[in-house]
């Protein structure tokens, strides 16, 4: 199995995962075109992918997501809520399936076992996912304001995480945000902080951990050294074995061995 980034943060989302002769991308905040650049730059055509799965309905992880299906037929799947808060992107003549899925079922498309899970975050029913093919784990959690039980006990013993580091608190508080955005953005439905993501990562079993991947940094509130060390410090790792998930490039192909 082996994963790469189209690229993350608030101005956009996509994450290829690919399993044998399946290929799934979780979220597309592009546009039409850029998403098509950005497969192209991981030497993917669109009319190759398996189909979408979605996170939630935020501009930055759904709204190229439909047209972007649509033009291509590839089918997607998300929970009610997302579909019920997506409508607004919805094509008047849709041309591709759209599968509802439960937030604490797992689904199997093809050679990949889809497992969602609930997050606390300001949409309607926001869920993250791990994706495995029966002996390797990829596990996936951004968009988050806290931690929870269950979450860990979702990403503990994966191969390999992308993890959410969106901001630093310190320059959360002492940066440009309006006080009411800079409240939402560090609300338990907001988004976790390097410091946070930290302490959720102690949490884990992380013996078989491969790869890790800092993700949906903000471009104001963050640096991304300062990620690589909140998550280096918890794994007594080199800070260069941390890797981040940038908003222009995103990652290449990482393999899970």
């Amino acid at each position: 199995m082996r994963f790469a980034s189209l690229g993350s943060g608030s101005a956009g989302n996509g994450l290829l995962v690919e399993e044998a002769g399946t290929r799934l991308l979780l979220d597309c905040g592009f546009g039409l075109r850029d998403t098509v650049a950005r497969l192209g730059r991981l030497g993917v055509q669109a009319e190759s992918l398996t189909g979408i799965v979605i996170t939630h309905e935020h501009d930055d992880h759904a709204g190229g997501a439909f047209k972007f299906a649509n033009k291509y037929r590839i089918p997607v799947w998300m929970t009610h809520g997302t579909q019920r808060m997506s409508e607004r992107y919805m094509p008047v003549a849709a041309e591709f399936q759209i599968h509802l899925i439960d937030s604490h079922a797992a689904v199997d498309i093809q050679d990949i076992q889809l497992q969602p899970f609930p997050v606390p975050h300001d949409a309607r029913e926001p869920v993250q996912y791990t994706f495995s093919n029966g002996n390797k784990r990829l596990g996936v959690l951004t968009d988050t304001g806290t931690s929870t039980a269950h979450i860990e006990h979702m990403l503990s013993g994966c191969d390999a995480l992308v993890l959410e580091c969106n901001h630093d608190l310190e320059m959360l508080m002492n940066g440009p945000y309006a006080r009411p955005l800079k409240q939402r953005v560090n609300s338990r439905l907001g988004h976790l902080d390097n410091a946070s993501s930290a302490q959720l990562l102690s949490r884990l079993d992380n013996s078989r951990l491969q790869h890790i991947i800092a993700a949906h940094l903000s471009a104001q509130n963050n640096h991304p050294q300062l990620a690589k060390k909140a998550l280096s410090d918890v794994l007594k790792c080199e800070q260069d074995w941390i890797g981040i998930a940038d908003q222009a490039l995103g990652f290449g192909w990482r393999e899970i061995a």
